[in-house]
């Protein structure tokens, strides 16, 4: 786990340190090193911060250079077959001379008798990099499957001086000196609906996230033109779900347990592999639960696990964690937050997060990296649980809502709807209030409206679209913009083949999983100089995850079947049996209390009508009825919230 940055340029006019400074930018994501690279004629630099994890020799520092010197690498992430992919360079060049025991190397010298694309296909693992083809006088970028690995890029500076900047993080392309950082106001609209920005966009203008399981290649020629090449899949989730669901497993459902029990455990194996102190994150959920179980059965050792607790106890999941350490036996630590120590966190969201990121889970997903990191140098996660088998709630909520749905023609739902909105939510609030029974604190007049949008709805996707969407309508809120296109708005993949909950499924894991989960785990796990590995997304457990029957992942409106079957065997049901809960922390009564101050601020009318990005009627309306108590308006509020405070930190 590292971080890459780099540029190439036709032109060095002004670029004294640059590469240095990019760098330096990002030195929390790899402190044990830090090295640059740079071939002046051609006008590309390299720039490499290590984490060392693998070989912690000199040896396995970078940018690195293969063998023949054709090729130079820039790489973060973990090859988890990197072992196995030497044995077969070692067949084809049987006098090949390893110089270390880093999977970089392996990655470099596979360059070296494979294409690009052919080595992307063969490595298994998590990964962003930067090649440089010296033969080729080419750049190339690649990124991993799931998208676990951040990678943005693009040209900046005008004319002649133009330059085409890479690296993991936007604070390193900031330090840039042709860098402009004009702010995309489109994007402002994606991160209030959704609390992230999806890929391929990022909050600055020419600024593009690469897509997970994309590479693309920048020729000199390219170079000259000034253009944007085009990236290409050579891994697509899409297919992967709409084939293997084709073909599910043909057998009884004990050896799919025990098939499926010896995937995981293997994938568990490769990412226990390390020269450093390992361990996981356990919040007493299911997917951490099975991911701690499946290395304590692997591990001669007690593995360490780390958990936070809250003190409001509808938020505190430690006393769960607490009790399947004790009865697996690991090294358990817990550090129990009051909320003070959480708020102190949240000064520092903007430049952890580096764009406007607005999941509130951010800040204890921060405080359990702080703590693994005092003992341990690389954590495992039970992330990507949810999206494999079915198990976020919302999926049964919306496919019986769009079953019920259906049931209507589209002409009379949206007659209904243009009557329910005919109202406005304030006149919907008030009436509610008058009828008896109904608390007049609730937010009857926000639910009518989003039911009316929902009644709209003509697809499950689309219906999906509308029920995940945070603000309903952001152009209303943010200035001068619009909806840009993304997969869930312009929906065009062609999966109605797949069952309704596997639609989900497959949108999640295409968009809400790599752009809010891995941004939310990455950034927080590497401001504390930590690697975080996730088991559950090894492509090749997920492509056998797909090829499961819908009916173990889901049975009576209940998800994780199967997950919960391996987990059944190792820990009694007692204690994993419970309603889900989120890794929340209590924002609205925060906001009604110790941040209050904090947030008035940041959304003072004055403010915000200066800064000019955003409606401040609309957003003081949401403050005051929050305030009020008349509504619970606390996750569009962060969202402006977060936008705001990130520019402060970056942009003033």
């Amino acid at each position: 786990m590292c971080g890459i940055s780099g540029f190439y340029s036709k032109t060095l006019s002004n670029f004294d340190n640059a590469i240095s400074k990019m760098n330096a930018a990002i030195y929390h994501r790899g402190p044990d090193s830090n090295n640059i690279w740079e071939d002046k004629n051609a006008g590309i630099f390299f720039g490499h911060q290590r984490l060392s994890i693998l070989d912690l020799s000199s040896a396995g520092n970078q940018p690195m250079t293969s063998s023949s010197g054709r090729f130079v690498l820039t790489y973060n992430g973990e090859i988890y077959n990197h072992l196995e992919i030497r044995k077969k360079i070692e067949e084809i060049n049987s006098e090949i001379k390893w110089r270390s025991e880093t999977d970089t190397e392996t990655l470099i010298e596979a360059l070296e008798i494979w294409d690009v694309e052919k080595v992307l296909n063969e490595i298994v693992g998590m990964f962003a990099f930067a090649i440089w083809d010296k033969k080729n006088r080419s750049l190339i970028l690649a990124r991993d499957r799931m998208g676990e690995k951040p990678l943005y890029f693009g040209w900046q500076g005008k004319g002649e001086s133009k330059a085409f900047l890479f690296a993991s993080e936007l604070k390193s392309l900031r330090a840039h000196p042709k860098f402009l950082g004009e702010i995309y106001s489109d994007a402002i609209n994606l991160q209030l609906r959704h609390n992230y920005i999806p890929a391929p966009y990022s909050i600055y203008k020419d600024i593009q996230k690469l897509l997970p399981g994309h590479f693309l290649e920048l020729k000199e020629y390219d170079l000259k033109k000034g253009m944007m090449p085009n990236s290409k899949a050579y891994w697509s989730l899409t297919e992967n779900a709409i084939q293997l669901g084709k073909n599910e497993i043909e057998t009884n459902q004990t050896n799919i347990l025990k098939n499926f029990e010896k995937h995981l455990k293997k994938s568990v194996k490769q990412q226990m592999i390390s020269d450093v102190p390992l361990g996981a994150f356990l919040s007493g959920g299911i997917d951490s639960s099975t991911i701690v179980t499946m290395m304590q059965l692997q591990s001669s050792q007690p593995v360490k696990t780390f958990t936070i607790g809250f003190n409001e106890q509808d938020y505190n999941e430690s006393k769960y964690a607490k009790k399947i350490a004790d009865y697996l036996g690991t090294d358990h630590t817990e550090l129990n937050i009051s909320p003070k120590k959480a708020m102190d966190v949240i000064p520092k969201l903007p430049m952890i997060y580096d764009e406007p990121f607005s999941d509130s889970s951010q800040i204890p997903t921060f405080l359990v990296s702080q703590l693994a990191k005092t003992k341990v140098k690389v954590a495992l996660s039970g992330d990507g649980g949810d999206e494999l088998f079915c198990g976020y709630n919302r999926y049964v909520l919306t496919n019986s809502r769009f079953i019920k749905f259906r049931l209507i023609p589209l002409f009379l739902r949206k007659i209904i709807a243009f009557g329910i909105k005919s109202l406005s939510q304030n006149d919907w609030y008030r009436l509610f209030k008058l009828l008896p029974g109904i608390n007049s604190h609730n937010n009857s007049g926000y639910k009518m409206h989003k039911g009316a949008n929902a009644l709209e709805a003509n697809t499950l996707i689309n219906l999906y679209y509308i029920l995940c969407s945070q603000w309903q309508n952001p152009n209303e809120v943010v200035l001068n913009s619009k909806d840009p296109s993304t997969t869930l708005k312009n929906f065009n993949l062609n999966i109605n083949e797949l069952k309704n909950h596997e639609q989900m499924m497959t949108v999640d894991l295409l968009t809400y999983l790599p752009d809010d989960i891995l941004v939310k785990v990455d950034r927080a796990a590497m401001a504390s100089s930590l690697e975080t590995r996730i088991p559950f997304l090894n492509h090749k457990l997920v492509e056998y995850a797909w090829k499961i029957p819908h009916s173990l992942k889901l049975k009576n409106d209940n998800g994780k079947w199967i997950l919960k079957q391996i987990l059944n065997q190792y820990i009694p049901k007692s204690l994993t049996e419970r309603p889900k809960m989120g890794f929340g922390i209590p924002l609205h009564l925060w906001l009604r209390g110790p941040l209050r101050e904090w947030a008035e601020n940041l959304l003072d009318e004055k403010r915000l009508k200066q800064d000019g990005y955003f409606n401040p009627k609309l957003i003081r309306d949401k403050w005051n009825e929050h305030q009020n108590f008349k509504k619970n308006w606390q996750n569009e509020l962060w969202s402006v919230l977060m936008f705001q405070a990130w520019i402060d930190a970056n942009n003033k």
